[in-house]
């Protein structure tokens, strides 16, 4: 039990304490006003944002495998959020807006559940580094364009949608944009950049926030047609229960949301673990998460995932254990309770300005760079995705995303792996290279190297033809026997057996006879079951490779004996 509850906690030590309250308190100067902001986002009030970084906070420091990842909502999140309720016809800032809210990270919640019931996920990390690189390169550049507004002091358009949109809603207004909110925001963002890059260690979220508030207090800034955040709730949220009313409409939000906060969590988890740590468990994480948005839904929160700006704080401040988190949420009930009113003074330039900050380090042109080096399929997947974010919107960038995917899979699954083998000087057999042209050998050794599928088996059995001699690509001489090592074909389906018996009959059309090697012991009682094997396995089956080569042989001497007595 242990293991499963507070795992990060199992063993700790008096002198981690000083170290975990200290690394709470910096990433909770730094979680709470961004995830404030990503709430504008997702088009919800602040509070929704500060009251995410209290129960699935908790939730996650008490089940989640990292010890230094920081679970509140990411910038990704709020835009697939946004994107969610809006294409399920939720006007924004509603009352029925926030009880869609509940629903949709409920719904998160019970997929992210199932998925750990299913143990799925190793499957759903199979989304490619390509996908995501698109996506993040989509969000950051759409939801920079959605805080324009906010940075010029100008209304939204309420019906524009997907980046280019956004976009030209924004800048066709320029003419009436507010000074003094442009001033702000302009110097909330370099104050940003630069507390960054020459002083990292102070939060400049924090910074920002606070001189924004004083500006308001003391300067009156606000008068000179400043915008400022709705007013802030005073205290922590109460339960409420979910409305239904649209949950069929945003059963695929929640499918891509619960994707995407899992794919974060453990991608961050994985890239702040010590080699001291344990390695992070995907299934512990979608319980871990699954929990943390299912509870969290009841007192509005968005859907959690772990972040990396706000964990990159928390580990550089020293954190050690999930109790850092645990700090960060006491102070987020803290701030809810006593500074809701002085919160009320925030510009929403400020909170435009940090998310712009935020959201524009998802782009990072080095993946796209090294997309193009290595994989140029990749690189394309990767744009491709980034422009179906920018023109259509993430919820269908996504799906593109997934497709690209599915499709990345299958055309490897349907890579044929095979190689010829040769004996050295030793008597050892070789492999050569999949690309490598066949050398002319009676008998011909080939190996399938790697497991066989219904994706595949087809591939494979025409490559083996094909390197045999048969077929468009035939050779003027073929060889009389083929020994085929079948020892990583690791499981033996109805499908690959019939594709077998293909082969081995085109084989013994063309002349060719078959010999194969080494089937995994584990599949050996389920052939010999089988008519195919009886008619086969027991006169052409041979455990090694030099056994089934001197059957090959003889039995070619013997036929060629035969063949000169009868022309005889």
């Amino acid at each position: 039990m242990s293991r499963l509850i507070a795992p990060t906690l199992a063993g700790y030590r008096k002198s981690w304490l000083r170290a975990d309250v200290v690394a709470g308190l910096s990433a909770g100067a730094v979680v709470i006003p961004q995830a404030m902001a990503y709430a504008t986002i997702a088009d919800m009030p602040v509070q929704i944002g500060l009251y995410t970084c209290m129960v699935p906070m908790v939730v996650y420091a008490l089940l989640g495998g990292s010890r230094t990842t920081s679970v509140s909502t990411t910038s990704t999140i709020a835009t697939l959020t946004a994107s969610t309720l809006i294409g399920a016809g939720v006007a924004a800032g509603s009352d029925q807006a926030q009880s869609d809210l509940i629903t949709l990270t409920l719904m998160v919640g019970v997929l992210l559940l199932l998925a750990r019931v299913l143990r799925l996920g190793a499957i759903i990390e199979n989304i490619s580094e390509a996908t995501l690189t698109g996506i993040k390169a989509g969000v950051g550049l759409t939801v920079a364009a959605g805080q324009l507004p906010k940075l010029l002091g100008v209304p939204p358009d309420n019906t524009a949608t997907g980046f280019f949109q956004v976009l030209w809603s924004a800048l066709k207004q320029i003419g009436d944009a507010n000074g003094a909110t442009i001033l702000l925001a302009a110097g909330s963002i370099a104050v940003l950049y630069a507390m960054k890059k020459f002083v990292p260690r102070i939060p400049g979220p924090l910074v920002v926030v606070a001189a924004g508030i004083l500006l308001v207090a003391f300067a009156g800034i606000d008068d000179h047609g400043v915008a400022l955040i709705s007013p802030v709730p005073h205290g922590i949220p109460l339960p409420a229960l979910p409305s239904f009313e649209h949950a069929g409409s945003l059963v695929p939000g929640a499918l891509a949301i619960a994707v995407m906060a899992f794919l974060e969590t453990v991608s961050v988890g994985r890239g702040v673990r010590r080699p001291d740590e344990p390695q992070i468990d995907t299934n512990q994480e979608l319980l871990a998460n699954g929990v943390a948005a299912t509870l969290g839904s009841f007192f509005h929160t968005l859907a959690p995932a772990g972040g990396f700006s706000q964990t990159a704080v928390n580990q550089g401040a020293g954190a050690r254990t999930q109790l850092s988190s645990i700090v960060t949420a006491v102070l987020a009930v803290l701030v809810a309770l006593f500074l809701a009113p002085v919160l009320d003074d925030l510009p929403q330039a400020a909170l435009g300005a940090m998310v712009v900050v935020a959201v524009l380090g998802l782009i990072n042109l080095r993946e796209f760079k090294t997309l193009w080096q290595i994989d140029r399929i990749e690189f394309w997947v990767a744009l491709v995705t980034a422009l179906v974010g920018l023109a259509a919107g993430l919820l269908p960038a996504v799906a593109v995303g997934v497709i690209f995917t599915l499709y990345l899979v299958l055309r490897e699954l349907d890579r044929a792996h095979i190689v010829q083998l040769h004996r050295n000087e030793r008597g050892h057999w070789r492999p050569g290279g999949e690309s490598d042209p066949t050398v002319a050998a009676d008998p011909l050794v080939l190996r399938i190297n790697s497991a066989l599928y219904t994706a595949n088996v087809r591939t494979t059995v025409r490559a083996i033809e094909s390197r045999s001699g048969i077929g468009e690509d035939a050779e003027s001489s073929r060889p009389r026997a083929l020994v085929l090592d079948a020892s990583r074909a690791y499981k033996v389906s109805t499908t690959v057996m019939h594709g077998i018996r293909d082969m081995l009959k085109e084989l013994s059309d063309a002349g060719v006879t078959l010999y194969i090697v080494d089937l995994p012991e584990s599949e050996k009682p389920k052939l010999r079951t089988t008519p195919w094997w009886r008619e086969f396995g027991g006169r052409r089956y041979f455990d090694h490779i030099d056994d089934a080569v001197d059957a090959a042989e003889n039995d070619c001497a013997t036929a060629a004996k035969v063949q000169e007595s009868s022309n005889e």
